[in-house]
């Protein structure tokens, strides 16, 4: 599984670092191919608000098997893409896969280990996650710079394969359980602090991604650093999030809601630093990294949110944050990249800094409304 959530990150987010060759390829500008992490993220939303419905009798290791399986055919489909079409086919392929198994993380992890070994469980997986962001962006920078941006693709589909038959060997059967329609997920927005709670962690997101999305054009165009200067700093920022991943638990112990204001404001001020030193490799580098180091670390807050205030209704609660992230991927990825090509990079920033002050402006206002116990 862990694995698996290896291969989906190192997918969902290849075209950050390989959005240039991509655009001049499939001849768009940077901020059309920039949508492909848009409409995964969208579709990843459909799925993951549909998917306890229409797979309701579906064995669910089957269903994981059938997703992973979606995966290496999202990968060879956006490798072969002869235009710019069967690119954005082969992203909402993936997006499907990315809805599904997220909302299944939390309930597959229950079915695997015993209760008091879920937290440990998820943390496994999120494992995968961190992974990822060290590996995949400076790995796919630079396999784009020797075997092409396809050829970095198509290096992702035997990861996927692997990872099916492994699920395929090891995962016992799980057969399908009645569990939470999409509605009772709903439901939960009619309490105040988790409508502010998902729309802090929205925010937060979309502002996040708004920015992060074009990193790799920012680097080209003002800083002017070569593919290998460019992998190096997406290299700094993959090891810094692993390590934001291994230390945010001791702050979130200290303070829950702390941690998760602190880290909007400060990446806030991250993002408004960056349009006046763009030109400064050393101090872009440096920011990035502290960029990293909160940014991968900060989903770990959001779950433990989920954990400590809807204990009861994590799996509905889990499901409707899945939508909400990924729609907020997507938003973010559609305004940054109409403010990158219309108004100028400093546009994007800026944006992505006033949207990250207000996700750190509901998280406040979520801390001062303590979610109500179920009935």
């Amino acid at each position: 599984m862990t694995l698996c959530v290896f291969a989906l990150i190192a997918s969902e987010f290849m075209p950050v670092s390989l959005l240039t060759p991509i655009a001049a390829d499939l001849a768009v500008s940077k901020g059309w191919a920039g949508y492909g992490i848009a409409i995964s993220g969208a579709f990843a939303v459909l799925t993951s608000l549909s998917i306890a419905t229409v797979t309701r009798n579906i064995n669910r290791k089957a269903l994981l098997l059938s997703l992973t399986g979606l995966m290496a055919v999202s990968g060879a489909v956006v490798a072969l893409a002869p235009n710019y079409p069967i690119y954005m086919l082969g992203r909402a392929l993936l997006g499907v896969v990315i809805g599904g198994f997220w909302s299944m993380s939390a309930a597959t992890a229950m079915r695997l280990v015993p209760p008091s070994q879920v937290p440990r469980a998820l943390a496994i997986f999120n494992g995968g996650n961190a992974l990822a962001t060290v590996i995949a962006a400076p790995l796919g920078s630079y396999l784009g710079s020797v075997i092409g941006w396809r050829g970095a693709f198509y290096c992702l589909v035997p990861v996927a394969l692997v990872a099916l038959v492994w699920q395929w060997v090891s995962l016992p059967t799980m057969p399908s359980a009645n569990g939470s329609a999409p509605a009772n997920a709903f439901r939960l927005l009619q309490r105040r602090a988790v409508a502010l709670g998902m729309a802090a962690c929205g925010a937060f997101f979309m502002g996040q991604f708004a920015l992060f999305t074009y990193i790799r054009p920012f680097l080209e165009t003002v800083t002017h650093v070569q593919v290998s200067t460019l992998s190096l700093i997406l290299l700094v920022i993959g090891v810094a999030g692993f390590i934001g991943t291994a230390v945010i638990g001791a702050f979130l112990k200290r303070g829950l809601y702390r941690t998760l204001i602190a880290i909007p404001l400060l990446m806030a001020i991250i993002a408004l630093a960056l349009i006046p030193l763009g030109a400064w490799a050393t101090g872009v580098a440096i920011l990035f990294g502290l960029w990293g180091l909160m940014a991968t670390a900060a989903p770990v807050g959001w779950w433990s949110w989920i954990a400590q205030e809807l204990p009861k209704d994590a799996e509905a609660g889990g499901g409707l944050m899945v939508a909400v992230v990924q729609l907020a991927i997507a938003l973010g990825s559609i305004i940054g990249g109409l403010l990158f090509d219309h108004a100028g990079y400093q546009a994007t920033f800026a944006m992505s800094a006033a949207v990250l002050l207000f996700a750190a402006f509901l998280t406040r206002a979520v801390a001062r409304s303590p979610v109500q116990p179920s009935v």
